[in-house]
């Protein structure tokens, strides 16, 4: 699977947290969102006044249009994300209900490190091969690779 049709997939199944997920679905458009994001934050910290500005929030007219642009882009984001999360731990044969407790754990101080690193763990670990109790395999039963 390709770059194109893993951001196709993420956000043509925005809606959909029931299924499974292939890795490509949910690291590319990881990959793209992070990009985006640090690319418009990065602009309006360097147009809008500087990190001083950022930090206080107290950015000129370019700097705001920039960091609204970024806000939006997370905003919609936000649920074909939560969804390809959800999918990918049902690729796991684990039930959706864990990226809440994984969120909840990130929340806690010294337990969010761990929280981050378990979570970044079982999304990039292999689904079940076959199917399983969430559908069938996405790949048609086996292993290619991480962004594949």
């Amino acid at each position: 699977m390709g770059m194109n049709e893993a951001v196709r997939l993420f956000f043509s199944n925005y809606t959909k947290f029931d299924g499974r997920s292939r890795r490509a679905e949910f690291w590319w458009p990881a990959l793209m969102n992070l990009i985006i994001s640090w690319t418009l934050g990065g602009v309006a910290i360097v147009v809008g006044g500087g990190i001083d500005a950022y930090t206080s929030l107290q950015f000129n007219a370019l700097g705001w249009i920039f960091y609204g642009a970024s806000v939006l882009w997370g905003l919609a984001v936000l649920v074909p994300g939560l969804s390809v999360a959800v999918r990918r731990l049902h690729d796991r044969n684990m039930t959706g209900w864990f990226l809440l407790g994984f969120v909840v754990a990130m929340i806690i101080p010294l337990l969010n490190i761990v929280a981050l690193i378990a979570f970044i763990v079982v999304l990039a670990m292999p689904g079940t091969v076959g199917p399983n109790k969430f559908g069938a395999d996405p790949k048609g039963g086996h292993d290619v690779g991480v962004f594949s």
